[in-house]
């Protein structure tokens, strides 16, 4: 038999039963299996090889579904602790099906519990599954058919032999729990397959359904997420470790810097009452990306904006990785957020260059926060649009003489429909500017969504790269395939989580040496082009 015949075999050999089998690991990526990629990345013998994961990694943690970890499960000591680990979580199971345990979220989960056609639709929308070779555990309707029979069976009232017999069986074991905790960190909520499900599906809800279980119930979760994620920022104002003092300095290092290179007077407002705009960062920018949170500054002085910033503990960190993981974490940055915006009587909040953050602050908060609490929430997509379309700011786009593509961030395009505004300054601004195929609503994910870009724990990094972020890589590459011997070529991409998402993976494949590809925000190439700031804003050397 060939590797192809074996491969295969292997595949159609696949059982959605054996997740609670005891039998090592589920499944396993090859680069073999791995969708090609464009020029010039269209050698697969230069493809990367895996990091295999450590012997001590194996011997500590549980590793027994894909050759990759990301939540250093720790093997039991006893079949007793085991107990109570399956134990909890089914308790979990019980909470995350009750009104008072999950109103936010219980009647979409429901509908995606009850209806599923199993026409795998949302499997051909799926960019990991796509990337993967089609490797079966990838699908989204895997771990959540997994938990539509653990419902069916073991939640829902009717009995379970009419369950099994209606749905299928899955036995509740410890593989099954240790293997759908890690699953659920297969996937980027990004939720093109609920966009693309003819029936309202919504396996990527499920997915994150399930990683709220494994944190509140079992005390799962990443430590990039939770200890240096939420509860960092909630301890110190921000999941930087920066606290107010740093970060004033830092911004103060910011505005001088954005005056020597464009010739302006910067000085960002701090805690002014009454402005018209609290502007609110990821504060992973101030560090990586110091030139992104310096050019709204740029943009907003130049154009007359009365704005601020807030030195309130987490109000000047837009980040909420509870979105993520766990609501009580969420909704606990969400309420510091407005707080600190009705301390300030500011007339609304503007979100910088940071799609989680816009879902966080926007549509989950639309059902949190209530009363005086409720202060108006507008994406900066929209107010950098009217900026550059009033005529306030002299523009040369000439300026901007080289290729740029547009990566749409999936909670800013898809989930919340803003789409339009950047393409209409990157039209104005950018003479060759050209979309990516698909685009919009239809776009993929980076493959950092979910938090995945600021995971790299053993070999994650790879399967991040690799797996995740393939589809976009190609879609990257396709997008520069008429200039391959353009100098500069520029990935636009207006969100913080996706930006760090493209360095990995463009470090990666060493495409800025090979093809000179850069990224970066909107908000650079809008100053880039400003007629009356000194020419050169855009560095092109590798950040």
């Amino acid at each position: 038999m060939n590797p192809v015949e074996a491969k295969a075999k292997t595949k159609k050999a696949f059982r959605l039963e054996d997740i609670s089998q005891d039998n090592g690991q589920w499944s396993h990526v090859e680069n073999s299996d791995l969708m090609p990629l464009p020029a010039p990345l269209d050698n697969p013998a230069e493809e990367p090889a895996w990091k295999p994961l450590s012997d001590q990694a194996r011997e500590r943690y549980e590793c027994n579904l894909d050759g990759t970890l990301i939540l250093n499960i720790p093997k039991p000591k006893s079949k007793e602790e085991e107990q109570e680990l399956v134990r909890k979580f089914l308790t979990g199971l019980h909470k995350l099906f009750t009104e008072e345990n999950n109103w936010g979220f219980l009647r979409p989960l429901m509908l995606s519990m009850d209806h599923c056609a199993n026409c795998q639709t949302c499997s051909e929308a799926c960019h990991i599954y796509e990337a993967s070779g089609h490797n079966p555990i990838y699908r989204p309707t895997c771990r959540s058919e997994v938990l539509r029979r653990l419902y069916h069976k073991y939640i829902k009232p009717g009995g379970r032999f009419l369950a099994t017999l209606r749905h299928g069986d899955i036995d509740l074991t410890w593989p099954t729990v240790v293997r759908l905790a890690e699953l659920s960190y297969r996937c980027n909520l990004f939720r093109r397959c609920a966009q693309t499900c003819p029936i309202g599906v919504d396996n990527g809800l499920i997915a994150r359904e399930l990683r709220k279980v494994f944190s509140q119930e079992l005390g799962i979760h990443t430590k990039e997420l939770h200890d240096n994620g939420s509860m960092l920022q909630l301890k110190v104002g921000s999941s930087t470790g920066m606290n107010a003092l740093v970060l004033k300095d830092n911004v103060d290092f910011i505005d001088e810097d954005m005056s020597d290179k464009t010739g302006m007077t910067i000085k960002t407002p701090w805690d002014k009452e009454g402005a018209d705009v609290l502007l609110i960062h990821n504060a992973g920018e101030m560090m990586a990306w110091p030139e992104n949170p310096g050019a709204f500054a740029v943009i907003l002085e130049a154009a007359g904006v009365s704005w601020t910033m807030s030195s309130e503990a987490v109000a000047y960190d837009s980040i909420n990785y509870g979105l993520f993981y766990d609501d009580a974490m969420l909704a606990k940055v969400v309420v510091r957020h407005a707080m600190a915006a009705k301390k300030l009587g500011v007339k609304k909040i503007v979100l910088g260059e940071c799609g989680h953050a816009h879902k966080a602050l926007t549509v989950i908060a639309d059902r949190l926060l209530t009363g005086d609490l409720n202060i108006p929430r507008e994406s900066s997509m929209t107010l950098l649009r009217d900026i550059v379309m009033s005529g306030r700011l002299r523009f040369d786009p000439s300026r901007n003489d080289f290729p740029v593509t547009l990566h749409d961030p999936c909670n800013l395009v898809r989930l919340m429909g803003v789409v339009e505004p950047q393409r209409e300054v990157l039209r104005k601004l950018c003479p060759l500017f050209r979309e990516m195929t698909p685009h919009g609503v239809e776009n993929y994910c980076c493959g950092g969504g979910s938090g995945f870009a600021i995971h790299s724990g053993h070999n994650f990094s790879d399967w991040r790269f690799k797996v995740s972020g393939r589809k976009k890589l190609a879609q990257i590459l396709n997008a520069f395939q008429d200039c391959p011997d353009a100098p500069h070529k520029y990935v636009c991409a207006p969100c913080s989580n996706c930006k760090g998402q493209i360095r990995d993976m463009l470090q990666y494949y060493h495409l800025f040496e090979r093809w000179g590809i850069l990224y970066g925000g909107l908000v650079e190439l809008i100053v880039n082009a400003m007629a009356d700031v000194k020419p050169g804003f855009i560095e092109w050397e590798w950040r």
